[in-house]
């Protein structure tokens, strides 16, 4: 029997705890980065879809291509209460409740699942119950404000240490498991 999919959120922080700037700017992560960019290479080959909330999608729109660099096999979801009207291609609006949606996902074989952000969506999956595992790429530096890595809400969910990786540019890459029966919220 094939392995499970697993759905990992996938993103880098600011020391202090941001994924972006308070308009989205993430001006922040530009910067040389090592040979084999921490690793996204295996994990983009590891993976054959893709999660974006809306926030995420569009801002992914104004780096044109970029955005999409190696990316461009997977199947893309974009998450919103309030969709566009039209959706440029190759992305695909969510129009089922998180869980039905989630549900038939993993039903399917198919290879890993990324959640590429933002702060409500992966919220949300993790409320949910929904994800495996968080992989994080601490920057080392600070924005002072911004978008939380998670939107806030009342929560209690432990993680599970898997890994902790150092690079030699100060990057660190904490990798947690998030275990199955310990999925809740206390919302």
């Amino acid at each position: 029997m094939p392995a499970a999919r697993k759905v990992v959120v996938h993103v880098a922080t600011s020391a202090d705890g941001y994924i972006a700037r308070a308009d989205g700017g993430v001006d922040w992560l530009d910067r040389p980065s090592p040979k084999g960019h921490y690793g996204m290479g295996a994990f983009i080959r590891s993976i054959d879809t893709v999660l974006w909330g809306r926030k995420t999608y569009e801002m992914a729109l104004g780096f044109g291509e970029a955005a999409m660099a190696g990316i461009g096999h997977a199947r893309h979801y974009v998450f919103s209460t309030h969709p566009p009207a039209a959706m440029a291609p190759p992305f695909e609006p969510v129009r089922e409740p998180l869980p039905e949606f989630m549900r038939a996902l993993r039903s399917c074989q198919g290879k890993d699942v990324w959640v590429m952000g933002g702060a409500g969506l992966i919220a949300s999956l993790l409320d949910a119950g929904e994800v495996d595992a968080m992989v994080t790429h601490v920057i080392p530096v600070l924005i002072g404000e911004g978008i939380p890595l998670l939107a806030q809400r009342h929560r209690l969910v432990p993680l599970q240490l898997a890994s902790v990786r150092k690079f030699a540019d100060g990057v660190v890459r904490m990798h947690y498991l998030v275990p199955r029966d310990d999925r809740r919220s206390d919302s």
